[in-house]
């Protein structure tokens, strides 16, 4: 049966069907061929149904509507200007602002793709009027947007969330580590690349003008108060937090910067449902496809064809890490997530293994494989929003893939780079 579902699955993919549609015939047929014909049909439809129940759901439209409001709005604006008044004359300071506004939106937005277009868009003219090559430019904007999955709020974190019966609040503090951790490796590349490319400075600012961006960004910096005060402070949970983010960033963008009328809410909170409808659909389907290979117990027989009931800790970290990595490189990661997830739950439930930390690590192996050729969704996105070949936009990637790999391996040997955080706000 397997074989069959899988085959279908990617002839369906080749013929260039969106994701859903394979998800929903693979789980179709795997019900059919498990009951002997469509008798038991309504079983599907419950674990449809029963995928996008869970109420932590409810922030994802929240957090992609608050983010597609800051986009439209001024909020990435003012935060870039934040970032280039104090790092922008230090050598590499272009490129070291671009991926620190990149965090900063991540810490907003919680979606690579909104990062792109909200920082992207800005500052790729500005590193090339520099002096930047576009190449570098653009591996820099595709790959700094990965922070934004691991800085909270998360898409993919609630995802895993939800699957993998996690509490999100604790994924969401877990991913702060890494995500700085990253921001600070990704300025010592720009500078050194600065250094020997020879890339002009730009002019010092004022602590006058710096003073005047602070002022100008004290409101989009509220987000991460609302978001990270909020939840570890006990007034919100998370989906309470996104709720309280759209309303924050209707607040400030319509009544307090005045960019958007009530036409562009309109218009955006379409825009943010029609991209819910995409994602909720997802998940509904991969909930169902991934009761059928549970049921039918393919991910022990195919965990045990591996040896994967054999390995340590660490091997298996490594297995799932490698495993979600080559995921992403082709398919859309809340796909990826929601299918091998439940594969790997239980592995990862007999060794003890922190579901936090695999989590976390899981985010990052997504995140990376998002931005990673051929099939990466951030490089698609790229290629749409900047007009570029498909060349120039991975042209430059592998040092940035590099240093994502290489702080994915330290989080397997040295796990407090995500937990540290985590075990001081849930100390027990």
């Amino acid at each position: 049966m397997a074989t069959i579902v899988f085959s279908a699955m990617v002839i369906l993919l080749l013929l260039g069907f969106p994701m859903m549609v394979p998800l929903l015939v693979g789980a179709g047929i795997g019900f059919f061929m498990m009951f002997n014909g469509f008798g038991q049909m309504e079983t599907m439809v419950q674990q449809m149904m029963g995928g996008i129940r869970p109420a932590s759901l409810i922030a994802v439209p929240m957090f992609i509507f608050a983010a597609d409001i800051m986009t439209r709005g001024q909020s990435a604006g003012r935060l870039i200007n934040l970032v280039m008044s104090f790092v922008g004359h230090l050598k590499g300071g272009l490129a070291v602002s671009t991926a620190a506004a990149c965090t900063m939106f991540g810490a907003v937005s919680g979606s690579t793709q909104a990062t792109v277009v909200a920082i992207g868009s800005p500052m790729r003219p500005r590193m090339l009027k520099a002096g930047y090559k576009d190449s570098f430019v653009l591996a820099l904007i595709v790959n700094s947007s990965d922070i934004a999955f691991l800085i909270p709020p998360s898409i993919g974190m609630i995802i895993y969330g939800v699957v993998s019966q996690t509490s999100i609040a604790e994924l969401f503090i877990a991913g702060i580590g890494p995500g700085l951790l990253i921001l600070v490796l990704f300025s010592i590349y720009s500078y050194i690349y600065a250094v020997r490319n020879n890339v002009p400075t730009e002019e010092k600012a004022t602590w006058g003008e710096r003073l005047v961006s602070l002022r100008d960004a004290i409101w989009p910096m509220g987000f991460p108060v609302i978001i990270i005060g909020g939840i570890y402070g006990g007034i919100f949970s998370p989906t309470e937090a996104a709720a309280a983010c759209v309303l924050y960033a209707l607040f400030i963008e319509v009544v307090v910067f005045r960019t958007l009328s009530l036409t562009n809410v309109y218009e955006t909170a379409k825009s943010t449902g029609l991209i819910t409808a995409v994602v909720f659909i997802l998940v509904a389907a991969g909930a169902a496809f991934s009761w059928v290979i549970s049921f039918a117990q393919v991910p022990q027989e195919l965990l045990g064809a591996i040896g994967i009931t054999e390995m340590g800790r660490i091997e298996v970290l490594f297995v799932i890490s490698i495993a979600f990595f080559i995921g992403c490189m082709f398919v859309d990661p809340i796909v990826v997530i929601l299918i091998l997830v439940p594969v790997f739950a239980p592995v990862v439930k007999s060794l003890g293994l922190d579901p936090v930390l695999v989590g976390t690590i899981i985010t990052l192996q997504v995140a990376i494989g998002s931005a990673t050729p051929p099939f990466g969704c951030d490089i698609f996105t790229a290629i749409a929003v900047f007009k570029r070949p498909y060349m120039d936009v991975v042209r430059g990637t592998p040092p940035f893939i590099f240093i994502l790999l290489g702080v994915a391996v330290a989080m397997i040997f040295f796990p407090q780079i995500a937990l540290f955080l985590r075990d001081l706000a849930f100390a027990k």
